[in-house]
């Protein structure tokens, strides 16, 4: 049986929109590189290993789903394969400074992504109201 809170997280990545599942992508990624480095700082490089594997899967998530039509996803794919390498060699390594590096990246664009969603709603709310 499924308790009440998984049912909510559930429920709230069938019902987000796709700019909103981007963001908890980004905020998943971030918590898994978190806890990967939590991890192998207390030695415990299996539970590393997982949480960082985890983190990798968003990444590579992110770099298939680009679309190569727009001159942005150009410009991601370098930084989410350099994200991705860090991952890889901190895990190998048990080297959290690579973690961190990969972690500080994905901050940046997860709070650019942030920005880009308020201009966006600041976009649309003038659309709706008819001023240009």
């Amino acid at each position: 049986m499924v308790n009440a809170a998984e049912e909510y997280r559930r429920q709230q990545v069938l019902n987000a929109p796709p700019e909103q599942l981007t963001l908890m992508l980004y905020n998943g990624c971030l918590k898994f590189m978190d806890e990967g480095i939590e991890a192998i700082d207390a030695k415990k490089y299996e539970d590393a290993n997982t949480f960082l594997q985890k983190a990798q899967r968003i990444i590579s998530e992110f770099r298939v789903t680009l679309n190569m039509d727009y001159e942005i996803s150009h410009q991601l794919l370098p930084l989410y394969n350099y994200v991705f390498d860090r991952l890889v060699e901190g895990n190998m390594k048990s080297d959290t400074s690579k973690v961190v590096e990969a972690k500080e990246i994905i901050s940046e664009l997860r709070d650019a992504w942030v920005e880009a969603m308020k201009k966006a709603r600041i976009e649309k709310g003038k659309a709706k109201k008819g001023v240009s």
